[in-house]
């Protein structure tokens, strides 16, 4: 029997995605656990996931490998890597730059090659796309001395999304030499430039917890206020990490942490939820702006990720102003009801305006197969 499928399992903070895809990456499996909020959850959902597959016909023998979406790899994971001891000691050494997704990910990581120890088992790490920005875009102004010794540099993260729609904007428009802003605008969000491919700058930071507004995350704030915390409030550093994480972005403004609540707030009058509105777009509209300018002028804006894909209202107001930089959105196109990767800048807009879905399980399955085969993953 030949082994041609390949599992992926992409862990959050609170669900397990996982998805079987054959070689022309058909799925043949897909499904989801969510509410896993307790200590060993996540290894408990793979009981899930086996009986999903054993159902659709999938056992051990068919699988060429099990991809597993890591958030963030720190300094020593930089490119997809076959998981031995060394990788999963580097995904531990970075759980404190991404305290709410390693761990489950090192969960679901542990369970899976307990569960399939015969099948090679490959890491895709999210922050991988953007090791190698520019220097002025990944260098903090800090004492360098103390950067190097804490190892903090810019390492972003969503890279898999970034790099897969820049890919699919390219195809959409028969270009590999564009200039792009990209959009992954979900519970998580962030923005990058991107140019012919190649990261020029990205919104996260050392961790995920820096750019664009996000459900319980603030995204950019002056620094001082952490110190204003710890000196005038009593913060400590575990008020602090819960305050950045589960307490801010929109649900600090307004009570919700989705997007959709917020949208229904908005339309029934919320101040609250106007204004978290309003804050939240305004973040987006300077990231774009900033980023035509980072890349000399900009040939299209991509929109990507739950919101980004299936909200036309908030890709219409952030985006909204911005016609001086030839961002021009048509409102028919914006609101139809659509799927797939498409246009919904006007024709003669002189920066294009894509929507474009985005599968971080098929980029993670074709780097695991690349990995395996023994090509550039």
């Amino acid at each position: 029997m030949d082994a041609d499928q390949v599992l992926v399992l992409n862990a959050g903070s609170s669900s397990l995605k996982y998805q079987v895809l054959a070689v022309d990456a058909t799925v043949t499996v897909r499904g989801q656990v969510d509410r896993l909020t307790q200590e060993g959850d996540h290894a408990r959902a793979l009981d899930r996931v086996t009986a999903d597959l054993r159902a659709a016909g999938v056992d051990d023998a068919h699988l060429a490998g099990v991809g597993h979406r890591i958030v963030h790899g720190g300094p020593a994971l930089t490119r997809p890597a076959r998981v031995d001891a060394d990788v999963i000691a580097a995904v531990e050494q970075a759980v404190h730059l991404a305290p709410l997704h390693n761990p489950p990910a090192l969960a679901a990581l542990r369970a899976a090659t307990d569960w399939l120890p015969d099948v090679p088992h490959v890491v895709v790490v999210d922050t991988g796309f953007f090791a190698d920005l520019p220097p002025a875009a990944s260098t903090y102004a800090l004492d360098s001395a103390v950067a190097a010794r804490a190892g903090i540099r810019r390492y972003g993260a969503h890279g898999i999304s970034h790099q897969y729609v820049a890919a699919r904007a390219a195809e959409h428009l028969g270009r590999d030499d564009l200039r792009l802003v990209t959009l992954h605008l979900g519970n998580g969000a962030s923005a990058a430039a991107i140019d012919s491919g190649r990261p020029l700058d990205t919104s996260m930071g050392l961790t995920p917890l820096e750019g664009l507004v996000m459900g319980t995350r603030a995204g950019d704030l002056d620094p001082g206020i952490l110190v204003h915390l710890a000196r005038h409030e009593g913060f400590g550093t575990d008020d602090l990490e819960d305050l950045l994480h589960h307490r801010s972005g929109i649900l600090g403004l307004t009570g919700h942490s989705d997007f959709r609540d917020l949208q229904a707030g908005v339309d029934a009058g919320d101040d609250a939820c106007r204004l978290a509105w309003d804050v939240c777009c305004h973040r987006i509209r300077r990231y774009v702006g900033a980023y035509h300018a980072v890349l000399g002028g900009a040939d299209a804006v991509v929109l990507t990720a739950g919101v980004g894909e299936n909200s036309h209202r908030l890709r219409r107001d952030a985006l909204a102003g911005l016609e001086r930089l030839g961002v021009v959105i048509d409102p028919a196109r914006n609101e139809a009801d659509a799927t797939g990767t498409r246009t919904i800048s006007t024709d003669d807009s002189p920066v294009a305006v894509l929507v474009v879905p985005t599968d971080e399980e098929r980029a993670i399955a074709a780097a695991t197969r690349a990995l395996l085969a023994g090509g550039p993953a």
